[in-house]
């Protein structure tokens, strides 16, 4: 039905809708015809992508060309699936980094780095183009994929208008003015209101409890009463049912068995109140994996009997394919008894072909529980009328850290399906540790600032080069979306710059007398050599404390000197790791572990040595009761306590003492208002310091990218890849090599480091500068591999490796990633016939054999790189074997359910 307000196109286009259009896409449409570019930010589920659609319909009825790009394939696939049934197969094309389905048509579904890739190229397929949609625009915050929105935006041409759809970002109006500023006018339109309404729950054991309270007042956050009574009764029991008689609940002692309701438990009572389809957010794959299986081993059962061969039909339209030799290996047919049984885990470590079947079973309303990492909540269309958050803690790469308000927003977004469900539900598991204060603060709070990932690296620099020459393409970086928000931040630094100068002036006139001046500077001076050689005398006595223990030896007695573990120690096993040893002892009072030099205020010294047995299990209780006893029995006696610091290092410092000199004889120094004018005088030092700190950001902070640039360019003259502000051959291959390594990868081919390897051999050695461990390997291993072609062929690579990080600790350039060996035992298995078991073993972290899922997204990076070098090197040889190499890969399941 047409509203009367709409005219022209969007007349057309929202009388072929079954439903109205929302104000704000009523807004951001009519936006759009006329002849504006937007920003649409709204929340997940809202319906954004209209808008993208109907920059579609303006393209078409205008006779030119649209791309519509998403940041992931399967996003791009969906999109795809999505216009075909709307315009027709014939309408409607698809690019992504494998797959190219009517390429030449006026409508093309694409994945961001595509549009990327034909921009630099200047490909004949750009003519024509009137509009681009960028679905997930927010995509470029991400750090390392973030940069190619930004290429994308400041390349287009000025004439092309471009749709641009974002989550809900707090800082939507920045990001637009910034748009403003590269591509012209741009009508930004936010809404915040979410389509179906959220409500917030806490399930604490069996018990559901609203979050919030029902009768708290408009804008005030009260968590709800009951529960909170609920909870502190709860703790009560718990506090009294954990004493009991014995040790550790065997004679007297705490117990800390906390068990969590069963997963089954948890979607039953969840079936019970009518929320399911549930997902179950779980921040590890192992998690999402034991929680299926709690479901499997239970008599869960949410499936329909009348509902079985429509299951089957999914399974076998995306897994029929496979090979059968290959389905024991990922645990087919008890994946498949989940699904009938109505649940399933959704994680990246699941092969795709699986990840396909339970995202269309899930939307079909075929499976009603998925157990998922947080990848789930990146874009992909599959809502649920209930989002389950068992913890609020994830690991973000680095450390555990508690869930940001973005984060949980983006999580239970998912909650609610647009014309389905009246209602959506967020469900937060309690255990002991949540506050739900806390939890009530995150759920309340929608601030998701949109921060820029932007930063030029070498095949950009070459391409910008290469396109508009490396004046233009600094002026280009200052436009960037980066840049923007850096100098905005220039912006309070300046004006803080300026409040404290005025101050400065204020003070100095207070003082009056520029000699007072120069007598504060020599009462800075000397606190600041006072300080210098305290931290210096600190220093000297951690070094004489690292070297002491360094020279420890198996058997050595010391004396720990001060702390918990003061009195004698056993040198269990001697560690002489530079500038951080940290041996192995026992003490006299049985502990067992290991020291440091913070544990040695003193620098240890051997008492005298104990024989040791040969082997000696400190883990034993036994172990260390007997060998507590024998150091008892040496008779050593821990020396008295040493007096720390009974000389300062500024006692006999000759230029401290000139400086107390020239202090003393200073005319200021007898005034009677000295302290009075101390004080002042102290304020503007601090204020100087201060001040300067802020120019130095200042500094930093203006044209940083273009100077970023600047080095890159340095070291890319170097090479040879630049000369004369022109880029040479090299250079114009690099251009054509979009890879974390890419200059890495250039250098191999230039020096013919990969020649003479077959096509397994070159996948396997290839795969180190793709292959990423997800634990951590401790250090660049020696080039290994199965033949003597692959050893040399990884020596070669790391060693360009090593010498361009050399030049680019030179160049004040961030390092690229050190190569990855993880990685070649098995691609080399699977690129020459062997079966998936055997490679999926021989792949992975610490034995751990890899999942199928990463197994086949890393097997298809690699055939991504080696299409790449098959189309960039000048040796035939090369570039022959790694097209071999590519269709020896392609095969089973890196084949299947490509996406």
């Amino acid at each position: 039905m047409t509203s009367p307000s709409l005219t022209g196109e969007l007349a057309a286009f929202a009388a072929e809708l079954p439903f109205p259009l929302d104000p704000f896409q009523c807004e951001a449409c009519a936006a759009l015809q006329s002849g504006h570019s937007v920003l649409v930010c709204a929340p997940t589920g809202a319906g954004k992508t209209i808008v993208g659609e109907f920059a579609v319909h303006m393209a078409r009825a205008a006779g030119g060309k649209c791309f519509y790009t998403t940041p992931i394939k399967a996003l791009s696939n969906q999109k795809y699936n999505d216009l075909v049934e709307r315009y027709g197969r014939d309408a409607v094309g698809l690019l992504t980094g494998d797959q190219s389905v009517n390429p030449g048509a006026d409508v093309v579904v694409m994945t961001t780095e595509v549009l990327r890739n034909m921009l630099y190229a200047g490909s004949d397929a750009l003519r024509g183009l009137s509009h681009v949609v960028m679905d997930e625009v927010h995509y470029l915050a991400d750090r390392f994929r973030g940069a190619v929105w930004e290429e994308v935006i400041l390349h287009l041409p000025p004439d092309v208008r471009l749709v641009s759809l974002s989550a809900t970002v707090s800082n939507a109006e920045e990001f637009g003015a910034w748009m403003e500023t590269v591509r012209g006018d741009t009508a930004v339109v936010v809404d915040e209101t979410r389509p179906v309404p959220l409500w917030q729950h806490v399930l604490v054991g069996k018990r559901m409890f609203d979050l919030f309270d029902p009768k708290s007042s408009a804008g005030k956050i009260v968590v709800d009463r009951d529960l909170q009574q609920y909870i502190k009764q709860r703790e009560a029991a718990d506090r009294m049912n954990s004493w009991s008689p014995g040790p550790r609940g065997r004679g007297g002692g705490p117990r800390r068995d906390f068990r969590p309701v069963p997963r089954p438990e948890v979607i039953s009572r969840l079936d019970d109140e009518g929320l399911l389809p549930a997902i179950t957010f779980i921040f590890s794959r192992a998690g999402c994996d034991a929680a299926l299986a709690q479901c499997v081993r239970s008599r869960l059962d949410l499936s329909d009997p009348e509902q079985f061969d429509q299951v089957e039909a999914i399974i076998a339209k995306h897994t029929g394919d496979l090979p059968r030799a290959d389905l024991e290996v990922l645990g087919y047919w008890g994946w498949r008894e989940a699904l009938h049984r109505g649940f399933a885990a959704h994680h990246a470590g699941i092969l795709p072909a699986f990840r396909h079947t339970v995202e269309e079973l899930f939307v079909n309303g075929l499976v009603r529980a998925v157990f998922a990492t947080e990848t789930l909540a990146l874009g992909i269309n599959m809502p649920a009328r209930t989002v389950v958050l068992e913890r609020l803690v994830k690991f973000n790469g680095e450390t555990h850290a508690e869930l940001t308000p973005g984060e949980y927003t983006q999580l239970t977004g998912r909650a609610g399906r647009r014309g389905i469900d009246v209602e959506g539900h967020a469900v937060v598991l309690w255990g002991p540790g949540v506050d739900t204060s806390a939890v009530a603060g995150l759920a309340s709070t929608r601030t998701f600032p949109l921060r820029s990932s932007f930063r030029p690296g070498y095949n950009m620099s070459i391409n910008l080069i290469d396109r508009m020459g490396a004046a233009e393409s600094r002026a280009l970086l200052e436009r960037s979306f980066a840049q923007f928000q850096a100098d905005r931040s220039v912006v309070g630094l300046v004006r803080g710059i300026e409040r404290n100068e005025g101050q400065l002036r204020k003070l100095r006139s207070q003082i009056g007398d520029d000699g007072f001046l120069e007598y504060m500077s020599l009462r800075d001076r000397i606190r600041r050599r006072e300080r210098d050689l305290e931290q210096q005398g600190r220093s000297d006595r951690r070094g004489a404390a690292v070297a002491a223990l360094e020279s420890l030896r198996r058997g050595d007695v010391v004396a720990i000197p001060s702390g918990r573990r003061q009195g004698l120690a056993v040198i269990l096993e001697p560690d002489a790791t530079p500038g951080d040893p940290r041996p192995l002892v026992l003490t006299e009072d049985k502990w067992a572990g290991r020291v440091s030099a913070a544990d040695f205020p003193t620098p240890a010294k051997t008492l005298g040595r104990m024989r040791l047995p040969r082997h000696v299990d400190h883990r034993t209780a036994r172990t260390r009761r007997d060998l507590a006893s024998a150091l008892r029995s040496t008779g050593l006696v821990p020396p008295g306590r040493e007096r720390r610091g009974t000389r300062s290092k500024g006692a006999d410092d000759r230029e401290l003492d000139t400086l107390r000199r020239a202090l003393r004889s200073h005319p200021a120094h007898s005034r009677p208002d000295r302290e009075q004018l101390a004080r002042i005088g102290e304020r503007m030092v601090r204020l100087e310091r201060e001040t300067e700190k802020m120019r130095q950001e200042v500094a930093a902070t203006t044209n940083s990218l273009a100077r970023v640039f600047d080095r890159i360019v340095g070291l890319l003259e170097e090479r040879g890849y630049v000369a004369d502000g022109e880029v040479t051959a090299d250079g114009r291959r690099l251009a054509r090599i979009y890879s974390e390594a890419d200059l890495v990868v250039a250098e191999c081919l230039r020096r013919g480091s990969w020649r003479g390897l077959g096509p397994a051999e070159l996948a396997a050695v290839v795969s180190i500068l793709v292959y990423e461990s997800r634990q951590e390997a401790g250090g660049l291993l020696a080039a290994t591999g199965p033949t003597a072609p692959i050893r040399r062929a990884v020596g070669e690579t790391i060693t360009v490796w090593s010498e361009l990080r050399t030049d680019e600790a030179r160049h004040k350039l961030p390092p690229t990633r050190e190569p990855d060996l993880g990685f070649v035992d098995g691609i080399h298995k699977w690129a020459r016939g062997d079966g998936l078991a055997e490679s999926l073993l021989a792949s992975g972290d610490q034995g751990n054999a890899l999942a199928a899922g990463d197994f086949v997204r890393w097997c298809r990076q690699v055939i991504d790189l080696l299409d790449q070098i098959h189309n960039t090197a000048d040796d035939v040889e090369v570039a022959a074997t790694a097209a071999k190499a590519v269709r020896a890969m392609r095969r089973g399941v890196v084949a299947v359910d490509s996406a």
